[in-house]
């Protein structure tokens, strides 16, 4: 058995040992483990998050695009050759680049080859205007089934759908 003094029990700026309150260093590793695992899990949930939050902004603003030109429509009888003739400045989707707009109606099919949007059928998307965003990667393509299109926020149906091209 070990002899022990009183002086050796007061190890800490003269406090004894049973009250030296202090993390142990698996406790510590511990911790940082459950920290690093809380974080892996948080940080792709507020991305999506974000991700999710800008593509309905995007669809909001493209129904507001699109009630401004119908509106131009009923009063002139024909959809806007540009958004700026319906009055909408360059409006600027949730990533920064100015909202995509094509008058299809009216207009000679063969000055619109190779820029009217298809879906995975080949099928027009839209008979009076094609109006879309490029979504987060700023890439398109006119069909839908390419990869660049995928991501992007578009109007189909000739209004009846807007939403992820993916989705369509």
């Amino acid at each position: 058995m070990r002899y022990t003094t009183s002086s050796s029990i007061f190890l800490i700026r003269g406090r004894p040992q049973k009250w030296v309150k202090a993390l142990t260093l698996v406790e510590l590793v511990l911790a940082m483990a459950i920290l690093g695992t809380l974080g892996a899990i948080a940080v792709p949930t507020y991305s999506n998050y974000i991700d999710k939050a800008k593509n309905t902004t995007a669809m909001a603003d493209i129904r507001t695009i699109e009630g401004r030109i119908v509106t131009f429509q009923a009063e002139r009888g024909r959809p806007p050759n540009t958004l700026a003739e319906a009055g909408l400045p360059t409006q600027l989707d949730p990533w920064g680049r100015p909202y995509a707009y094509l008058r299809l109606q009216g207009v000679d099919k063969k000055d619109l080859k190779g820029r009217w949007r298809r879906d995975r059928f080949t099928n027009p998307l839209n008979t009076d205007f094609d109006l879309y965003s490029m979504g987060k990667d700023g890439d398109s393509r006119p069909a839908l089934t390419a990869k660049p299109s995928h991501d992007d926020i578009v109007r189909a149906n000739n209004g009846a759908f807007v939403g992820v091209a993916s989705d369509y």
